[in-house]
């Protein structure tokens, strides 16, 4: 589920919603990206994330993992393939005359953000990669850890021998409030269930891509990401921007999907209107071997 959910596909019946792209893109950059704040910052300690870290970011979206990243003095570059509509953002985030960039950006000086695969941020000339992230959780969509596994394999050439792989899911399902949510997407994109519909999280899925992508795991953790919203509007724009509800847009309708996830939503409304969820989030080290 990006951020948070985040992992995009496309339905089987082949219908694209029709829906405002950077309108989308804005809502992911202001509303949703930074809920998955504290999963970056605990991997980024663990890591001790520095100087001298050369770091690739997959499914990077509108950048902040990375300027998180160039703000410890790491040199970063960011890959995005499924949000084109993200990688302006991106770039804006990252341009030193940015608030805050002239310093972020003093030890990132060669960053750049490339809309493709991974071989299009491949730089002959530089050093290897030290640290990948793949912040996109999976956990949440059917055939999300497929989707991550070709990624690896296209990725991990380009780090060097023992470099960190950081991958990122969703936490157990009774541990996630946004699970019930979630399940609105599923829902209401029957019949086209499939490849892009709602799935609980399991417990070894991120060490079976590891596994997969002929990675060597090298420790764990989970971490406390609440998704909180100003309201239920906000919550509803954040939730979508995250792609995971397209399937079902285009099962049935916008104003459809609308009402039922603003209902859905109303159980974790507060006295003062704000909408919280409590969730968990787990992260996998792996290394190149």
């Amino acid at each position: 589920m990006t951020p948070t959910l985040v992992r995009q596909h496309s339905s089987h019946a082949g219908a694209t919603p029709r829906v405002d792209l950077r309108a989308r893109a804005r809502d992911w950059s202001e509303i949703q990206e930074r809920m998955l704040v504290p999963l970056y910052e605990a991997v980024y300690e663990r890591l001790d994330v520095g100087g001298g870290t050369r770091m690739l970011g997959l499914g990077c979206g509108s950048g902040l993992a990375l300027l998180m990243a160039a703000s410890r003095g790491a040199s970063v570059t960011g890959v995005e393939s499924r949000f084109p509509e993200r990688v302006d953002l991106a770039r804006q985030r990252l341009l030193p005359e940015a608030p805050g960039g002239r310093d972020a950006r003093a030890r990132a000086d060669a960053a750049g953000v490339v809309e493709g695969a991974p071989r299009d941020a491949a730089d002959p000339s530089a050093p290897a990669f030290t640290l990948v992230t793949a912040f996109e959780p999976i956990g949440c969509l059917a055939g999300d850890s497929e989707g991550l596994g070709e990624l690896l394999a296209q990725t991990v050439p380009l780090a060097g021998r023992g470099a960190a792989v950081v991958l990122a899911g969703w936490g157990p399902p009774e541990r996630c409030a946004t699970t019930s949510v979630l399940r609105v997407a599923t829902k209401l994109a029957d019949p086209l269930r499939g490849a892009g519909s709602w799935r609980p999280a399991l417990r070894d899925d991120l060490e079976e891509v590891a596994q997969r992508a002929g990675l060597r795991p090298d420790g764990s953790g989970r971490v406390a990401c609440p998704f909180g919203y100003g309201g239920v509007d906000s919550a509803v724009r954040g939730l979508l921007s995250t792609g995971l509800f397209d399937a079902a847009i285009a099962a049935t309708d916008q104003e459809q999907v609308d009402k039922e996830l603003s209902e859905a939503l109303h159980p974790h409304q507060r006295s003062d209107g704000t909408v919280w969820m409590p969730n968990v989030f787990r992260y996998l080290i792996a290394r190149t071997i």
